[in-house]
């Protein structure tokens, strides 16, 4: 397997809304970036992946993007992104921005001259004279009107948002001197927002009948994207040393084999959401109970179906997804379910991710009123839902709660000061009550904090070659409760052992008794008991390396 910078650093992702505000506006913004460097590097990580922070009106937090080229006022100057840019590569950390390139802003030069039909803009997006019945992402209809053009235009997400017509070369052309625009400023990577979406059928015909997601069949990892994403490789990633992470929406492992696999030339690597439906039926807001299985599953299939022919992505948290704790850990466990989790995905195959704060067990804040959230999908969900007449406002104002985007979004936690040490105006968006408790401050000199335990994971992956290369088979994989597995490298096997419960699992008998245990969420480990939220790593030599 060949060795890359990018397989063998974490990634850092940092929503600049809620990183650290240096003007006191109650917005983060890139200097506040700048002057928590020294933190990133202290934590580890290699590489920081910035949301968006490019020109938008912000109907979508910077994912509805009026100029490719600019920054948002509100997030500082191309001067202060160009001495960011400098900055990290100074204290050796790469940047890799987001590229958002299916839709733009209804705010955007190309639209607003798309709506006139000037020139080649004419067909720059998706146009017709009668609605098609495809439904959007953020639920309602993916269709709206225009007055002046008098046709409707395609939105796979908000009205803000309409969809880029990618069989047009025009359109094509102007993605990649875009994108080179920013290699050339030193950037060192993308994440390719919704990169399976950009093909569509061009017919627009009406789709079948769906519950979810009416007419996906003529978007949804449509033919050609391969055909786009392929041709962005050629004519400009193949040209830098760089590396792209496409979020594919509803991909099956088999079409992100394909995608990630290098004799193809399309992406390094992809983030799929197969185990972010471990507690819900595919649609995050419809919740269900969750277990372990519907974790363990998902995860080690991607594992097997991707090692060895492409690269996988670790991750649980995001910016459009709630906190891990939450979600698949225990409250009432913070440090042991938090540190658990970690151990569990970092030691697997693929290019770690941290969301800023999960370093430090941040968890939801679920807000109780709906005007609290600022998340647009969780106003157009709860539009969405209270047109069904037996379900009520308390139960998607639960469903809100638990699975909102804005819970990921609340301010960092800096220190127990006012706002979190996030800023000294009042943040854009509530800060978790429970700063005083989780923040940097109270966790950086502990030794036995979360932050110290992902500094732990992250200098072990720096060590053994094991933990980024080898190969992944699972151990006793129909067990509930015991997530583990091994990882086998040159003459080296490691082994991994994760309880996934709130009480102690009693072990027929210690298999990696004479191994080295070289991590531990618990100081004292007893040789046939695991504790609750218990995770163990074991390594063995077996022979000269």
């Amino acid at each position: 397997m060949k060795k890359e910078w990018y397989k063998e650093n974490f990634i850092y992702q940092i929503y600049p809304r809620s990183f650290k505000d240096s003007n006191n506006d109650g917005i983060g913004d890139i200097v506040g970036i700048i002057q928590k460097i020294p933190y990133l590097k202290d934590l580890g990580v290699g590489i920081v992946w910035l949301s968006p922070v490019y020109k938008s009106p912000m109907e979508d937090n910077g994912y509805d993007i009026s100029d490719y080229q600019d920054i948002a006022e509100e997030f500082g100057s191309m001067q202060d992104f160009k001495t960011l840019v400098k900055e990290l590569h100074k204290a050796k950390i790469k940047l890799v921005m987001d590229l958002v390139i299916n839709h733009t802003s209804i705010e955007h030069e190309w639209f607003k001259k798309s709506v006139k039909r000037e020139g080649k803009y004419k067909d720059f997006y998706h146009w017709e004279d009668n609605k098609v019945n495809w439904t959007s992402f953020f639920g309602g209809e993916a269709w709206t009107y225009n007055e002046e053009r008098g046709q409707y235009y395609l939105h796979l997400f908000s009205k803000g948002q309409p969809d880029l017509n990618w069989d047009n070369p025009e359109v094509r052309n102007e993605i990649k001197k875009m994108i080179t625009f920013w290699l050339d400023l030193g950037v060192d990577g993308f994440r390719c927002d919704v990169i399976n979406l950009i093909a569509k059928n061009n017919k627009h015909p009406n789709g079948k009948f769906s519950l979810i997601l009416k007419g996906r069949e003529h978007y949804l990892s449509y033919p050609n994207h391969h055909k786009y994403i392929h041709e962005l490789n050629k004519d400009v990633f193949s040209k830098y040393d760089c590396f792209t992470v496409g979020e594919t929406t509803l991909v099956k492992p088999e079409t992100a084999a394909l995608l990630t696999n290098p004799t193809r030339n399309e992406l390094t690597m992809v983030f799929q959401f197969d185990h972010m439906a471990a507690d819900n039926y595919v649609v995050k807001y419809f919740t269900k109970k969750f277990k372990m299985i519907n974790l363990k599953k998902p995860l080690s299939n991607w594992q097997h179906v991707i090692n060895g022919k492409g690269w996988n992505t670790l991750y649980l948290e995001n910016h459009d997804q709630p906190r891990s704790i939450n979600r698949f850990g225990s409250l009432d466990y913070h440090y042991e379910s938090a540190t658990m989790l970690a151990t569990m995905l970092y030691f697997q195959q693929g290019t770690p991710f941290i969301y800023q704060g999960q370093e430090l067990g941040m968890t939801n804040i679920g807000m109780d009123k709906l005007e609290d959230y600022q998340d647009i999908e969780a106003h157009t969900v709860y539009k969405t839902l209270k047109k069904i007449p037996f379900i009520s406002h308390n139960l998607i104002m639960k469903r809100i709660k638990l699975m909102s985007r804005d819970n990921a979004r609340t301010p960092m936690q800096w220190d127990d000061s006012k706002n979190a040490g996030f800023s000294n105006k009042k943040p854009w968006l509530k800060v978790n009550p429970n700063y005083k408790d989780i923040n940097v401050a109270k966790q950086i000199n502990d030794e036995d904090s979360i932050y110290s335990y992902y500094k732990k994971i992250i200098e072990l992956r720096k060590k053994y070659p094991i933990i980024v290369y080898g190969n992944y088979n699972d151990i006793d994989f129909k067990n509930k409760k015991i997530y583990s597995y091994r990882r086998l490298y040159n003459n080296q096997e490691l082994v991994v052992i994760c309880n996934f419960t709130d009480k102690g699992y009693i072990l027929i008998k210690n298999d990696y008794v004479n191994y080295n245990l070289i991590l531990s969420n618990y100081k004292e480990n007893d040789e046939l008991t695991l504790k609750p939220y218990e995770a163990r790593v074991y390594l063995k030599n077996k022979g000269k390396s």
